[in-house]
Parts: structure tokens; sequence; C-alpha cells
């Protein structure tokens, strides 16, 4: 696999890359690719190989480009130090400084399980992340779904990750994962986020960190697919469930079409859908949409 921007010249931790010093920002030094495809690209293991590239628009785009173009094996994970185009639902765009976090997709192709089950990927994706941080940097975590990782700042609840999964070909499945590491107060891109610095990690480097959260969904997507994408067989929708910042809560799901629905948020169904019970005794599955916490867990 090799990706744009991937040329000796703009890989991490050359002076040249970018006009600056790799060790321009002291707390954030670069990460070390031969080391992570030493620790983590094994036979008979997920990871088939690791590219670090020094800045790109959208790790996402570029590895569904490799896909289709056929250049790219299940377990391709690229990482960049700095995107600038970065995509999340809807087609939002954010962009973070270089180094200040992990920002990297991988290539999934889940065969055997029915594609009506591949929905459950993202939030797989946010069960292995957060999973990952509380034992890896000692941070309580929490999902709100579908896709974002929250961590507790002082006492407010803060997104310090989100995950974006998307189809590639006919067979794949990219899933890009950004996490918050070292961003300081004063660049936060919202009141609404945080970061792994800001909520006390016990780490802030990024090396074993990435090593947990990959080893970490490895672990996961081998239980779900032995399990034939079964939530239930697998332990996924009860593990989600159990760290599920939203269950229980009073929310509104700001859903397609301008329209909205509000109601507790009270189960998790087997499609990955969130149900709310809403006022007039109704429990209405939510297959997508945008959703606001309302009322403290």
């Amino acid at each position: 696999m090799m990706p744009p921007d991937s040329s000796d010249e703009n890989r991490p931790g050359n002076d040249s890359a970018g006009g600056g010093s790799r060790w321009s920002d002291l707390e954030r030094p670069p990460l070390n690719a031969v080391a992570l495809r030493r620790a983590l690209v094994r036979e008979g293991g997920l990871w088939s190989g690791i590219e670090v590239v020094q800045r790109t628009g959208s790790t996402n785009s570029d590895l569904v480009a490799l896909t289709e173009a056929g250049r790219a094996a299940e377990g391709a994970v690229l990482v960049a130090e700095e995107q600038n185009a970065a995509r999340g639902r809807l087609d939002r765009v954010w962009s973070a400084p270089a180094r200040s976090g992990l920002f990297f997709s991988v290539l999934l192709r889940p065969a055997g399980v029915p594609v009506a089950r591949w929905g459950w990927l993202s939030l797989l994706a946010g069960v292995a992340v957060a999973t990952a941080l509380s034992r890896a940097a000692g941070v309580d975590t929490a999902l709100k779904w579908p896709n974002d990782v929250l961590i507790t700042v002082g006492d407010e609840e803060r997104k310090t990750g989100g995950i974006l999964a998307e189809r590639a070909g006919e067979d794949g499945i990219v899933v890009g994962i950004g996490i918050n590491v070292t961003l300081r107060r004063d660049e936060l891109p919202v009141p609404t986020a945080g970061s792994l610095a800001l909520a006390g990690a016990l780490t802030t480097d990024r090396d074993p960190l990435l090593r947990a959260v990959l080893r970490s969904l490895e672990d996961w997507y081998g239980r779900w697919r032995a399990a034939g994408g079964d939530p239930v067989a697998s332990g996924l929708q009860e593990t989600y469930a159990a760290g599920s910042a939203t269950l229980g809560r009073l929310v509104r799901a700001e859903l397609p079409g301008d329209r909205s629905l509000t109601g507790e948020a009270v189960a998790i169904d087997g499609d990955g859908r969130l149900v709310l019970a809403t006022g007039d005794g109704v429990q209405e599955p939510v297959g997508a949409g945008d959703i606001v916490h309302l009322r403290p867990a």
C-alpha cells in the first residue's frame, strides 16, 4: 500500500517536511512507523501493513481510493500526522494541529458476515477505542451514539474521538478514527471538544496509544467475525450498552429531512439502532441522525 504523500521527504521525522524540524514541538514527537509495523504486523494477524504519512486531506478518502484501485489488502492501516480535510458524519470537515492526535483509517473485509450486520462496525470501533483508552491512558470513557467517544474533563463530558465508516468497493469497509491526544484548551475546535491531555491521561505518547487501539480493534473484530457478525453472541451489543453515555437519557434525534424526535434512549437494538421511547408511548428506532443529550445521566 503506497498512499499519496508517502515519499521519504514527506514521512514523519524528516526535517524537510513542511520546511520545519520534526522536533519543533517537543510535546508532539512523530510516530515511529517502523516500530509500529514491528509490533503489530505479524503472520496470522489482522494488520497487513501500516503506513504513516506526514500530511493528507483525509486518510479515509485515500484508503478508499487505494482499495478501489486494488492496492490495499484487508488490515491496511493508513495514519496521518496531520489532516487538513478530515471528514466526519454528514461530510463535516475538520482539522487539527500536526501530531496533536491519532488520525488513521483501516480497511476491513468482513467476508462471511451478512451485509445487514456491517452497520455494527462503527459501534465496534467505538467499543475498541473506548476500551483501549481506558486501559492505556487511564481515563474514563463513554460512548455517545452513534460514533463519538467521550471523556471527562473537569466535571464535563467532552468529545475526544470520532469514527466514520464507509464502503470501499464491493466487499470492503474503511473505518476512520480520530482521537484528540494533546490538544490544548486554546486549540479546541469547539467548546464541547476535549483531549486526553485535558482529561489527565496517564500517558499522551501516541505510539503506545495507537498500538493499544489497533490491538483492541483486532480483538473485537475477531470476536465479531467469529460470531458471524452477531452482536449478541460476540458480546458487542452488551458491551456497547454498558459503556453508553446515551442510554437512559432524554435526547433529541436530529434526523435527515430536517425532522427531529425527542424521547428517552432506552436500548440499542439488534441492528445497532438507538431506540427512543417517545412521550406518546411509542418506541421508535433511529438508524441515522445527530443525537443531542438533553438530560444528564
